[in-house]
């Protein structure tokens, strides 16, 4: 199941080299053939870095057998039946092609998933492995490495933001809790794993949002108000922050060209990237694209939290049952799968979440192939003087800060409401 998931995952990813030729040829009336990348990423880029990853899963204690279950006795003498099956398989392509699904129920918290701290990193390392590479690639295929240096360089430099935030949050204790009598030196454990601690599960939480990946290693719900908040705009952004295969570099270049168009306009000349100008159109196709997202992620919230069959599958109220509204359609319009673990699925919700996520796919990589498209056909102009450098450190600063603005003008007032004024009730020592 993992595996079929993680392969439509890739076949829709494979857009991303389409898009990259987009900037990458000149005067072309083709960005190439889906097919043939196809063939190519499965034979020679997944399977063998997949069973690489499988055999060393194997190495470090993960089932791969075709074994349903076996029973055993337990130590008290009662017989336990253990589930089983080719779990160091799926891992691989599950972590490697960003699906997320796990073999079990709770995901990479399961020992057979995630047996110690050397697994969880190369699962981390896995998630981000592909989403990383692209933007040397990027850099190579437009003939431009500095360029693709940059864009790694934004990524780097909004993951190790989230990380921080949620590193700090989540080694604080909660307060109402610490109310009580527990010791606070060990931070907020409550729904983490003690075998990865608050450091690999904050980072975990991030690496997988930050991906369109899903994959779990502890309960986001059980996080604190703004430890919680970080994997929530992660996705909100986009999961542009190395991102899916393929699905995080064109979204960051959504931002791209929306950051070299106000550099055009601070200095009064028509917008260029990577040579080629920036018109009406490709401005027109990245907005559609920007705001797909938003629209679909706060307009079914709005709704689930204002009708009965939408109130009545949350299990907490106030802001923190606005967070769980929030996160599943997030999660669902952004691709991501993983969720605030309190939400009762019905009818409603399994209706809305779907075409939440039919409009995050395909709603954001259609005017993505129409820019590609429109790229593709344009002619390479040569840089001048006044030409606005995309490979510098200003244009890091730049892309980092629409990044920010865009997504804090978007998604602010609903943070608000939910994780910003859960944490603020929290430090005055009540809930909502």
């Amino acid at each position: 199941m993992a595996t079929r998931h993680g392969c439509e995952r890739i076949r829709l990813d494979l857009h991303k080299r389409d898009v990259i030729r987009g900037f990458a040829r000149r005067s072309a009336t083709s960005i190439g053939n889906f097919w043939a990348d196809l063939v190519r990423t499965t034979l020679y880029v997944l399977l063998p870095i997949c069973v690489v990853l499988a055999l060393f899963f194997v190495l470090e204690g993960v089932p791969q057998t075709l074994l349903g279950s076996v029973t055993v006795s337990t130590l008290e003498g009662a017989r336990q039946t253990i589930a089983f099956g080719p779990v160091a398989s799926q891992e691989a392509i599950k972590m490697l092609g960003t699906n997320g699904g796990g073999f079990f129920n709770v995901n990479s918290a399961h020992p057979f998933e995630n047996p110690n701290a050397l697994t969880n990193f190369v699962q981390m390392l896995a998630i981000f492995a592909l989403g990383a590479g692209l933007t040397n690639m990027f850099g190579r295929m437009v003939g431009r490495e500095r360029q693709g240096w940059a864009i790694f360089s934004a990524m780097a430099l909004l993951f190790l933001i989230g990380t921080g935030v949620a590193y700090w949050s989540e080694a604080h204790a909660n307060p109402l809790i610490t109310a009580l009598g527990a010791d606070p030196s060990a931070g907020n454990m409550e729904g983490k794993e003690t075998r990865f601690g608050i450091i690999g599960s904050a980072l975990f939480a991030t690496v997988t949002t930050d991906a369109s990946c899903g994959a779990v290693n502890s309960m986001h719900e059980s996080f604190l108000p703004l430890g919680g908040m970080v994997p929530l705009l992660n996705i909100m952004l986009g999961e542009i922050i190395f991102g899916g295969v393929g699905s995080g570099l064109y979204g960051f270049l959504l931002f791209a060209i929306i950051a070299v168009f106000m550099a055009g306009l601070m200095v009064g000349r028509t917008p260029e990237y990577l040579g080629k100008k920036i018109e009406a159109r490709e401005i027109k196709m990245t907005m559609l694209a920007v705001l797909c997202l938003p629209l679909v992620m706060l307009g079914f919230t709005a709704l689930a939290v204002v009708v009965s069959p939408g109130l009545s599958a949350l299990s907490a109220s106030g802001p923190h049952g606005f967070t769980e509204a929030l996160y599943a359609y997030t999660s669902a319009a952004g691709n991501n799968g993983s969720a605030f673990g309190g939400l009762t699925a019905n009818t409603f919700w399994n209706v809305t979440l779907g075409i939440g996520m039919m409009a995050g796919r395909f709603f954001v990589i259609i005017p993505v192939l129409a820019i590609a498209g429109a790229m593709a056909a344009k002619k390479t102009a040569t840089p001048t003087p006044g030409t606005f450098p995309t490979d510098t450190g200003l244009f890091i600063a730049l892309v980092t800060g629409v990044i920010l603005i865009v997504g804090g003008l978007t998604f602010l007032p609903a943070l608000a409401l939910g994780p910003i004024v859960e944490h603020l009730a929290m430090l005055g020592g009540t809930l909502f």
